[in-house]
């Protein structure tokens, strides 16, 4: 795992954190405080991952717009 400040991470860099920290808490080999901290690195690398994907379906509805298609996104969870 990289100690890398989570705001200088981009979308891919942060996913593979999260998977790596998602992984450490599932095997349950660290200690609760490390698992606390890991917590809330996960949280943090979440939260991140969601702005990046709001950043860039707001670019996607702006060139949609700007060509004149309709605009609106569906969750990829709906497809």
């Amino acid at each position: 795992m990289t100690d890398k400040p989570v705001a200088e991470m981009s979308f891919e860099e942060a996913m593979a954190a999260l998977e790596g920290v998602v992984t450490a808490l599932e095997r349950g080999e660290v200690a609760l405080e490390q698992s606390i901290a890991l917590y809330e690195r996960g949280a943090a690398l979440k939260a991140h991952c969601a702005a990046k994907l709001a950043e860039a379906e707001a670019k996607v509805e702006l060139i949609r717009t700007a060509e004149g298609r309709v605009t609106g996104t569906v969750p990829a969870e709906g497809m």
